[in-house]
């Protein structure tokens, strides 16, 4: 019996196999904007303006074999992204195969990185004091710069050092840093490390730590306790002992958890993110880093989910809470500079 199936495989190898040519769907011309939103995560305008700014990198060079138009294939990375479906499931919702879905999430999500990069920048200048001036006026914390934090993001089974990435929870995924500012932009990502590695460890290789360090940036950043406290990185009192301490805790929760609803936010919007990325560690980092120049790009040009306001206090499934057992990483000049900020702002 197995000869048999050994033989009808071989057999189905040698046949052609017909070419066949779908009637391609237009969902531009179908589709109202809210529509388009449920189902791509952008409305009209912003899908032709992601298509305008990677079609040179995707476009093939002639029509032969019937070749997937720019914009063709810009929907078919957005639906992938946004839904997180299995990409056969995207390929027959917009009518192409299998492996051409595939080439083309991989070519558009390429294409938006090396020409959006620049989306993801950490405030300097004039637009550090915006971002200063707007936590400020969240809970009355000084000179923030950013919140940071990590959120774990599920990925399929790695072939390569597969206990590395096994999370606290027993699965498998990516411990992604992510900074923000007050308007929900993610200003900073680190998406490369595998889920077993503690916060702290990714914040002390981050290029961003050496920046702090060399003194590049003047103004703070919020985390919780599982960073180490530094004099540029608040960490809250584990022990809180008088009223100013109070305080200090009190605004630092209050500005630091526009992290967490970052993370709920570009979740909800990419999908792929909330119920995980099923490919290698290294394509999924492709997939997080476009997702976040996207996110940045939507909140940009005011392209947002109209329910955003209802889900900023977002309970979500508890992945990116800090750990329990603090980390008690203390430097002296770090815990001279909160007492400071305590008692000359919460007093």
């Amino acid at each position: 019996m197995a000869a048999v199936r050994r033989f009808r495989r071989l057999r189905r190898r040698q046949l052609p196999r017909p070419r066949v040519f779908y009637e391609r769907d237009d969902p531009l011309n179908r589709l109202e904007d809210d529509e388009l939103f449920e189902r791509f995560r952008f409305r009209r305008g912003s899908i032709l303006f992601i298509e305008e700014q990677v079609r040179e990198s995707i476009k093939s060079p002639t029509r032969r074999s019937c070749a997937i138009l720019p914009m063709v294939q810009v929907l078919i990375c957005l639906r992938f992204l946004a839904t997180g479906a299995f990409q056969l499931l995207v390929a027959d919702t917009l009518r192409v195969s299998r492996p051409t879905t595939f080439r083309c999430i991989r070519r558009v999500c390429s294409a938006i990185i090396r020409n959006l990069i620049h989306l993801i920048k950490f405030p300097v200048g004039e637009d550090a004091k915006r971002v200063m001036e707007g936590f400020r006026k969240i809970a009355g914390f000084p000179k923030v710069l950013g919140c940071v934090d990590g959120t774990q993001i599920k990925i399929a089974t790695p072939n390569k050092n597969e206990n590395d990435f096994v999370n606290r929870k027993g699965v498998h995924a990516l411990n992604v840093q992510m900074i923000c500012d007050p308007k929900f932009r993610i200003t900073s990502l680190c998406a490369n490390w595998p889920g077993s590695v503690h916060d702290s460890r990714i914040w002390r290789q981050c290029e961003l730590n050496n920046q702090f360090q060399n003194g590049i940036h003047n103004g703070l950043l919020l985390g919780d306790s599982g960073y180490p406290c530094l004099t540029y990185l608040m960490t809250p009192f584990l022990n809180p002992t008088n009223r100013h301490e109070e305080n200090f805790n009190t605004s630092l929760c209050r500005t630091r958890v526009l992290i967490e609803q970052t993370f709920g936010i570009l979740k909800r919007r990419f999908a792929l993110l909330h119920y995980g990325i099923r490919s290698s560690p290294q394509q999924a980092v492709i997939y997080i880093t476009a997702c976040v120049i996207l996110h940045n790009l939507g909140i940009g040009r005011g392209d947002v989910l109209v329910t955003d306001v209802d889900f900023l206090d977002l309970d979500y499934d508890g992945s990116d809470e800090a750990v329990a057992s603090y980390n008690r990483i203390i430097t002296l000049d770090g815990v001279k500079k909160r007492n400071e900020i305590a008692t000359k702002f919460f007093s």
